[in-house]
């Protein structure tokens, strides 16, 4: 039925591998914006999640509006040069990618420019050469994730039941259960414990609160 025994892991980039509030910070700072404090960042709506506290809403939203431009090439600019992978991350990748048994990708909805040659800068400077990974696929914002994520696996032939992804939102966590594969969810990136148990009923036993929870989790998971 499978071609193999192998195991799938699909890793999310921004806010699950790569702390990207750190980057949009910094984005919005070169611009004379703000985005407000973590906390709250992750309590907010998408809708509203760069438009920053009601103090910074005014200014944001006119920026937004009129730079958006300026500001996707700034980001870019930051992800290439600045941003960087949670602490433990880029170990556990280069495990993942040594590991014989197991086919381990990225997938990422980043808006910088050219973004997945944007990432791949970003990993090579944490010594990750994209090219060593099975995928590093772009989700454009209109396309379903778990339609990516069924192709994948069935380009594969990997078993459901050994078949994982990784995210930082509850949409990562329903995309999982409706392809079939198991979740590992964060809450340390764009959504926290509390929006993800109580508002959207993620299970807390499957959501990991730092990078070295994960890893760990991971490893565990996958024997390695």
């Amino acid at each position: 039925m499978y071609k193999s025994n192998q195991r799938l892991i699909i890793l999310d980039a921004d806010g699950t591998t790569i702390d990207a509030f750190s980057a949009i910070t910094s984005t919005f700072s070169q611009h004379g914006m703000a985005l407000g404090n973590e906390d709250n960042f992750q309590k907010r709506h998408n809708l509203f999640k760069y438009m920053g506290g009601f103090k910074e809403f005014p200014r944001n939203f006119k920026k937004q509006i009129s730079h958006r431009k300026k500001l996707i090439a700034t980001l870019t600019d930051v992800y290439r040069d600045e941003a960087q992978l949670y602490p433990g991350i880029a170990d556990l990748i280069q495990r993942l990618i040594r590991a014989p048994d197991v086919i381990v990708g990225i997938v990422t909805r980043n808006i910088t420019n050219q973004p997945l040659d944007t990432l791949s800068r970003l990993f090579l400077r944490h010594d990750i050469d994209v090219n060593q990974l099975n995928f590093l696929q772009h989700i454009p914002l209109n396309q379903n994730k778990i339609l990516t994520f069924k192709k994948l696996r069935d380009h594969y032939g990997v078993n459901p039941a050994l078949s994982y992804i990784c995210g930082d939102e509850h949409k990562d966590y329903d995309a999982a259960i409706a392809s079939g594969m198991h979740p590992f969810i964060v809450s340390y990136g764009f959504e926290d414990h509390h929006r993800l148990t109580d508002k959207f009923d993620v299970p807390e036993e499957l959501i990991a609160r730092s990078p070295a929870e994960l890893c760990a989790r991971i490893r565990h998971t996958l024997q390695l």
